[in-house]
């Protein structure tokens, strides 16, 4: 009986030990990560790509959002409004951003929730400090930039160790080692945060 309760403990150490590794136990000092592991742990932001009007300045979507939303939502805690930003720098620059989607005119509901136009943006604030296959080259806080099979691109928020607090479906999450599972197009690191 004895083995059989020593057993039965073990088994429920390992379950909590294995139910605590699903929580982020990644610490960094960068306010960017502090709150992407916070917010790991904390929403349930289902996968939604929908087009939607949204209020401006600090307008967000309904129901989720897609991994610029991640982003969006993330750095607008440390003060940065990249609906505005964004739409700002495409009304002022609007011919040094990518012409992919027939526009002719910035739009405030959808600028910054495109991948190339976040990647455009943080280039011309300076904030590009290149790709590497290193991870010591990526700190908490930065933010990653992937195309994915198919052309298609995504973007999130490296927070240590090669994890990655992102939305690439069916929900955001906090995924470990997930930093080089496809090709990085583009590193960002928010200066002062």
């Amino acid at each position: 009986m004895k083995i059989y309760l020593q057993f039965i403990w073990l088994v429920l150490l390992a379950l909590f030990f294995a139910s605590c590794e699903q929580k982020s136990e990644i610490i960094s000092t960068n306010p960017i990560a502090q709150i992407a592991i916070r917010f790991a742990d904390s929403v349930n932001w289902p996968y939604n790509a929908d087009y939607q009007l949204i209020p401006y300045p600090n307008g967000d979507v309904r129901g989720g959002g897609v991994c610029t939303d991640v982003v969006i939502r993330v750095l607008r805690e440390v003060g940065i409004d990249l609906q505005k930003e964004v739409h700002e720098d495409m009304r002022l620059h609007f011919s040094e951003y990518p012409k992919l989607w027939g526009l002719i005119a910035p739009d405030k509901n959808i600028d910054h929730r495109r991948v190339p136009n976040l990647m455009t943006w943080f280039s011309r604030k300076g904030y590009d400090v290149g790709v590497s296959d290193r991870l010591t080259d990526y700190q908490p806080g930065d933010i990653i930039c992937w195309r994915l099979s198919g052309g298609l691109t995504h973007t999130g928020i490296h927070v240590g160790d090669g994890a990655v607090f992102h939305n690439i479906g069916p929900r955001a999450k906090l995924e470990r080692d997930f930093l080089f599972d496809y090709t990085i197009i583009g590193h960002y690191r928010i200066k002062n945060s």
